[in-house]
Order: structure tokens, then C-alpha cells, then sequence
């Protein structure tokens, strides 16, 4: 990184980054940074190697891994550069690369065990693409064309966009402009000839301080008074006024800890941060949208078409829960039991029922007037509605498997002890064909998954993230049609509605 300046222009901020090609790259380049992050009430002078965050950073580097491992599955021939670029940047071109998407995001969480913290940042690019192209289309301005040079850069560095949409909100009974503090949503405070600055917050922001850039965005529908906060902006992570407050997760203070075994998944873990934004500069060039507030709902409304599918990520960490389920089970010299494999079942059908209709949402897409290809939004929101609900019983089924041991489960230093260590050895010991320690593992990543930091990523954010469920159920009732249902129904009944009465028809004559 680059010195860094109050009033950067476009292509100062852009001098500051290098071209990432491997896992190492990208930790370096979070190095020497300079941002402000807070976590347990301290300022962390040295975030990538602080033993709480590192697990975070560790999972985005593995999706620069995998695009060098299986170049087909997690890179794409790019039309701006030319070249082959990571899949997390890629501009979706097809119904079939909305297909990969969800391939390659279910590897990644098979590969982790949590959440990978590219997904919204990728369905970010996705929607950019086409509202800037419609609002150009209205009002004569130029984002769209903003939009694709900032890809570009962003595709020849290899940076990871982070996605700040949501905002703190306040009062949820009053607008944006109405709020007693107006800064609980994002705004612009001022314009300059060289660009505009922006005040407020952006929560619950799955690896904010991971990021190289954050895109801020509106969060809901605005009106006419709302203006200033109808943003879009590109925003460097360590950009003049930047603040992240560190999100606490069950047992993170683990991380603290010697050993690895009690952590569950000592490697790989998730992020989310509270991002504030104190009177932070955004050059007219990373400006995207402002002031043109009758696009917002239209704009969160094909984010979520994205990222409701992207949910197919869970996929890959209920792939890890069948898994380590079955392995217990097997530990525990239980696996030959019919109830045990009727229950490893019932898991792999809930989550195959998840990704069926997020691959099914790829397939079904539709092309925008940009040239972009947008997810089926029914479809994704049935994905993500059996996402709120399907995780939990996967996890209900694992820790059932699992028995009351898991969380009754002595720490690492008992074993250790020269005192305690011989009697947990042998009181603890299944079948004996598997050690104690392979089973302690085992026992150790189901709490992670289920009750521990990883919980954040398999369970709450399957509740919560892209929307609660009360979200995507809005967003079936709209799209349902029940009207041309109850036209279907009624014409085989041989009856139609004229003038708000029923009349007998001839259905064969209808046909």
C-alpha cells in the first residue's frame, strides 16, 4: 500500500494497490494498513495476526487458492481485461456462470467450514452493472461507465469488494430524513468539484475490515426527501475517516487460548464488523448514484435476487455437518444403527433441497437491459427462506448425533494435565478402532458449527442475512401471482369471473 492522502482522486487511490495473485498476496496486502479497528474495547495494532481475526482473513485467502486449483470452477475469461480473472469479480454473462457462482460457492464453504465473506461483495458487482446502466438511461449520467473502469482495476488487482448496505436504521417507524439523528442512515453531508462526502454507518458488514473496497449502498426504498441518501460510492477500506468496531461471536475468546482442538476450526472463521463513516471522501469518479432515489428499491430488490441464491454457500457447510455427523456416529460405534443413517438422510435432504433451488434460480435467470443475467427472484427467495429453516435442523440432527458429550466435552489443558489427561483418556475412549483425540476433533467442530463462532455463519446469518425470513416472504407473496393460479383453477372448474360474478364456461370450448 501506498502513502496514504485526505482527497484522494481515482487514480491516486488506485496507485495504492498492487496486483494479488496467490493466498499470501492477499494477506500481505491487509499489512501496514491504516484503519482503525476496535476490538474488546482496544484499538488492534496488529489486525492480520491477532489469533481472534486471523481465522477471517485465512478463509478469504482460500478463495485465492482455489481459482489457482481449479481455474474452471473459480475464474472466468473476464471482457474488460481480456484475461482470466477470479469469479468473485467476474460480470455475469450467462444463466451457466450464475451456475458456476453457486458451484464454486459451495466448494468454498466445504473448503472452510464458515463463511468465506465474498458473496455479497460479488453480488454487488452484479447489480451495479445494470443500475447504473438504467439510471444513465433516465437522467444522461455516467455511473455506467464509471462502473466498468472501476472493474476493470478492481478485476487486474484482484481486490475483494466488501458490500455496505445495511444501515443502523433508528426509528423503523420513520424515513431516513425523518430520524431524530440523521446520520443512523448513510448520507451525503456535502459536494465538491471533486466529489462528495459521506457520513454514517454500515452494519453487521461480513468482512469489512477483510476488504480492500467497500461499496456503500441505499438499504431500502427512499422518496423524494431522502435524496441525499439515495448513495452509491466505492470507498478504499483505510480511507480518511474510516472506523470498524470488531462484531463479538460465541467463544471467540478461544482463539485466545493455547491448542487448537478446542477451537473447533482453528483455521477458518468468519468477520463482521460495524464500519463508520465520519465525513469520508468519495471522488466523483467512484460515484455511482446520487440523489436518484426512485432507483433504490429496484436496486435492493435485485440484490437480493443475487444474494438470496448465493445462500447456496450453506450447502457446503451442511456438507461438513453430514459429515462430521457421520464420522461421530461411526466414533461413537453407532453408525450400522437404521436410525442413525435415516437421520444422516433426512440432513442430506435438507440440504440438497437448498441447493436445488438456488441452482434452479441460476438456471431459471433472465437477462437485464445492461446485458447482464439476473437470478429468477422467486426462486432465489425460496432458497433463502429454506435456508432460514433447513440449517437448523441439519444442526439439530448433528448434535443429536453428536449426544450430550459435545458439550460437556473437559478443555484441552485437562488433557494435556499429567493428572487429569490418563483418566480422560480412558473414560472417554469410543470405538477403538478411533482414538480419543480424532473424536474430540469431531466433537470440537460440531459446537464450532452449532454453538460456537461459526454458529455466526451457518446458523444466525442463515436467519438473518440478505433479509429475515418475513423478508423473503414479502417477496413471494409479490411475485406468486395468485390471480393467473386462480384462472388456472377456475377454467378446469369450468367457471370464469365477469363483472364480479361466476360464470359456467364450456372448458373444452376455453382451450
Amino acid at each position: 500500500m501506498g502513502v496514504l492522502q485526505r482527497e484522494e482522486t481515482a487514480e491516486q487511490r488506485w496507485s495504492r494497490f498492487s496486483p494479488i495473485v496467490t493466498g499470501d498476496d492477499y494477506i500481505d496486502s491487509l499489512r501496514e494498513r491504516e484503519i482503525e479497528l476496535f476490538l474488546f474495547g482496544e484499538r488492534v495494532a496488529d489486525p492480520v495476526d491477532h489469533p481472534v481475526i486471523r481465522p477471517s482473513i485465512n478463509a478469504l485467502a482460500r478463495s485465492y487458492e482455489l481459482a489457482l486449483e481449479d481455474p474452471e470452477l473459480a475464474s472466468a475469461h473476464s471482457p474488460l481485461t481480456g484475461e482470466r480473472v477470479n469469479r468473485f469479480l467476474h460480470l455475469v454473462e450467462s444463466p451457466q456462470d450464475l451456475v458456476m457462482k453457486n458451484r464454486m460457492q459451495r466448494k468454498m464453504g466445504q473448503l472452510t467450514g464458515t463463511c468465506f465473506q465474498r458473496c455479497a461483495g460479488l453480488d454487488t458487482v452484479s447489480v451495479l452493472h445494470s443500475i447504473t446502466y438504467d439510471i444513465d438511461a433516465k437522467h444522461g449520467t455516467e455511473y455506467h461507465a464509471r462502473y466498468l473502469r472501476f472493474m476493470e482495476q478492481a478485476q487486474r488487482n484482484n481486490i475483494i469488494l466488501g458490500a455496505g448496505m445495511t444501515d443502523p436504521k433508528g426509528d423503523r417507524s420513520k424515513r431516513p430524513h425523518q430520524q431524530a439523528d440523521p446520520d443512523l442512515f448513510m448520507r451525503v453531508t456535502r459536494r465538491t468539484d471533486d466529489g462528495l462526502y459521506v457520513t454514517g454507518a454500515k452494519a453487521h458488514m461480513t468482512g469489512g475490515w477483510n476488504s480492500h473496497w467497500i461499496c456503500v449502498m441505499p438499504t431500502m426504498n427512499l422518496g423524494p426527501n431522502d435524496k441525499d441518501y439515495a448513495v452509491v460510492g466505492l470507498v478504499p477500506a483505510d480511507a480518511h475517516g474510516m472506523t470498524f468496531i470488531y462484531g463479538r461471536q460465541s467463544c471467540d475468546a478461544r482463539a485466545l487460548e493455547a491448542g487448537d482442538i478446542d477451537k473447533g476450526n482453528a483455521t477458518y472463521g468468519g468477520q463482521e464488523v460495524l464500519a463508520v463513516f465520519d465525513d469520508v471522501f468519495i471522488p466523483w469518479e467512484h460515484v455511482l448514484m446520487d440523489g436518484e432515489y426512485e432507483f433504490a428499491q429496484e436496486m435492493v430488490s435485485r440484490f437480493t435476487s443475487y444474494h438470496r441464491a448465493s445462500y447456496v454457500c450453506k450447502t457446503g457447510l451442511g456438507d461438513v455437518m453430514v459429515g462430521a455427523a457421520a464420522s461421530i456416529a461411526e466414533q461413537n460405534g453407532a453408525e450400522a444403527a437404521s436410525h442413525i443413517k435415516d437421520k444422516l438422510v433426512e440432513m442430506t435432504h435438507l440440504n440438497e433441497t437448498i441447493y436445488s433451488s438456488a441452482i434452479a434460480s441460476s438456471h431459471e435467470a433472465s437477462q437485464l437491459e445492461s446485458g447482464i443475467w439476473m437470478n429468477d427472484p422467486m426462486l432465489a427467495n425460496v432458497c433463502k427462506h429454506n435456508v432460514t429453516r433447513f440449517p437448523y435442523e441439519i444442526s439439530r440432527l448433528a448434535q443429536d448425533l453428536a449426544g450430550g458429550i459435545m458439550v460437556t466435552l473437559p478443555s484441552d489443558a485437562d488433557f494435556e494435565s499429567d493428572h487429569t489427561g490418563p483418566m480422560l483418556e480412558k473414560y472417554l475412549q469410543g470405538a477403538t478402532d478411533h482414538s480419543v483425540e480424532d473424536r474430540r476433533r469431531i466433537l470440537r467442530l460440531i459446537e464450532n458449527m452449532t454453538l460456537g463462532r461459526n454458529a455466526v455463519g451457518y446458523l444466525t446469518e442463515s436467519l438473518h442475512g440478505a433479509g429475515s425470513p418475513q423478508a423473503q416472504r414479502i417477496q413471494i407473496l409479490r411475485g406468486m401471482d395468485v390471480e393467473t393460479k386462480k384462472d388456472y383453477a377456475r377454467k378446469l372448474a369450468g367457471i370464469r369471473r365477469e363483472d364480479g360474478r361466476t360464470v359456467l364456461i364450456d372448458t373444452l370450448a376455453a382451450e
